[in-house]
């Protein structure tokens, strides 16, 4: 069934056909693959929630 899909990579937007057995889907290239990893490393992509509050350094001795 998903033979004939055809998708877009999410990074540059390029038409591409799905396949099951292409280690960088759904990216076109191992380059846009990098490149949206780097994009959530730098915090360009966030999921929407409350805010996390992380214990201070002086808390965690405690432990």
């Amino acid at each position: 069934m998903t033979d004939n899909l055809i998708i877009a990579c999410p990074t540059c937007k390029k038409s591409l056909k799905w396949k099951d057995c292409e280690e960088n889907r759904p990216f076109c290239s191992k380059r846009c693959q990098l490149i949206d990893l780097g994009e959530w490393a730098n915090e360009k992509h966030t999921i929407p929630g409350k805010p996390v509050i992380l214990p201070a350094d002086d808390d965690l001795q405690d432990f």
